[in-house]
């Protein structure tokens, strides 16, 4: 017997029964978007492996253990994109998006990253990037901020969420706090386990973030980022605190706080949801006002955010605020009968006149045949809230049978009628 044929590890289907969640979270995305004037940019999955590498950063994890990386036919290194905000930035400059104009983008689509599979980690995961080139203020940085807060009070989520920041200054200020680090780890790198060790050597801020839980114990006793920001990174992020305090947004300044990406610098920030069983941060940001210039474009600030799909699901599914009643799942609104074979055609055609006259409904047609009695099974099956039927004499006199599918009452109408009939019971 052959091998049934599997997903790859770590990368999933996403079935119908899951796909409308999607796009109603999809649609509050693009709606709110619309509505603060950010663009659309569709980026390939494809990226030359150096743009990561000097993006991203060499020491990092991403780079060095998660990226999906191979030779092309040409020898040409090319990597399936870990995130989104390097190609936005590659994009930017070889297109001249940047130059001496505001950009407010978005993408949204799959990333890959090769770690360990578990619940909301995917080795394929969908993300939603948002990116803004031009703004160098903290106004910009507080309007993301309430962007985000403005998703989740539209998902329903916002009573279950938690917003952490920090500040981690330029990049100057990372030396010297990277200096301050070393020094105070030196005398604990006999207790640092085998990742720690190699952070200690290539990446060491990236250990505030450490799990392991002897590691945290001693890392309490670390000093602050805080204590070494230069005074324009401690002005910008005093009058975002200050704007979010107007605000009414709750949040935490986490002193730790510093994110896995090297590009970043000045605000950072963290949405996470946490239950008893976990600590699961969905959405991340922040600025990184050099990257563009890093990459080969002119001096251009910016800052972005990015929001993991399937974690805001898992989210949504453990706060079971009913989303699925307002995604309309797979319900249909109207199924097409024809109860004799010659009429196959006419239900066709009328399945495309109320279509082509009310093109919000959901319409299907019934195709294979069948007795009355099968076909209604059918409709019944889809979910369908009307069943049209077209019968031989009824058809003749240009007449079609509603039936209520939920309430079971029926009534005949002239076709003539028949959209505006629809229309009533389906409030447009």
């Amino acid at each position: 017997m052959s091998t049934i044929l599997q997903a790859v590890r770590g990368m999933r289907d996403v079935l119908p029964n899951d796909t409308p969640l999607w796009q109603y979270i999809e649609d509050i995305f693009k709606s709110v978007l619309i509505t603060y004037g950010y663009n659309e940019i569709k980026l390939p999955i494809l990226e030359n492996t150096s743009l990561f590498s000097r993006a991203i950063g060499s020491t990092t994890d991403v780079v060095e253990k998660e990226m999906y990386t191979f030779d092309d036919c040409n020898g040409v290194s090319l990597t399936l994109r870990p995130e989104g905000t390097a190609g936005c930035v590659r994009a930017g400059i070889e297109h001249n998006l940047f130059f001496s104009r505001e950009q407010r983008l978005w993408c949204l689509g799959p990333m890959f990253r090769h770690e360990r599979p578990q619940k909301g980690r995917l080795r394929q995961f969908y993300q939603l990037n948002v990116e803004v080139f031009g703004q160098q203020g903290p106004d910009i940085d507080f309007e993301l901020i309430m962007m985000t807060y403005r998703f989740w009070r539209l998902l329903g989520i916002s009573d279950y969420v938690y917003l952490e920041l920090n500040s981690i200054g330029s990049f100057n200020t990372r030396l010297a706090y990277r200096q301050a680090l070393v020094n105070f780890l030196t005398p604990y790198l006999d207790l640092l386990d085998k990742d720690s060790r190699r952070r200690f050597y290539c990446n060491p801020m990236r250990l505030l973030d450490s799990k392991n839980v002897a590691e945290q114990h001693f890392l309490k006793e670390a000093p602050s980022l805080f204590e070494y920001l230069d005074e324009e990174s401690h002005v910008h992020f005093s009058q975002l605190c200050k704007l979010l305090d107007l605000s009414g947004i709750k949040y935490k300044i986490n002193t730790r706080l510093v994110r896995g990406l090297d590009y970043y610098n000045r605000t950072v920030f963290e949405w996470f949801y946490e239950n008893v069983d976990s600590h699961c941060i969905f959405c991340a940001g922040g600025r990184y006002d050099t990257l563009v210039e890093q990459l080969g474009g002119r001096k251009t600030p910016a800052i972005g955010f990015a929001i993991g799909i399937e974690r805001l699901i898992l989210l949504i599914n453990d706060v079971n605020i009913g989303l699925h009643s307002n995604a309309r799942l797979l319900h249909l609104d109207i199924y097409l009968i024809s109860v004799d074979e010659c009429l196959k055609g006419s239900a066709i055609l009328l399945a495309e006149r109320i279509r082509d006259a009310l093109p919000s409904l959901r319409v299907i047609t019934n195709h294979g045949g069948g007795s009355l009695k099968k076909q209604l099974s059918r409709a019944n099956k889809n979910g369908a809230r009307i069943a049209l039927i077209l019968g031989k004499k009824e058809f003749l006199m240009k007449h079609v049978l509603i039936r209520d599918l939920h309430s079971g009452v029926q009534e005949m109408l002239e076709e003539n009628n028949l959209m505006i009939r629809l229309a009533s019971i389906f409030k447009l």
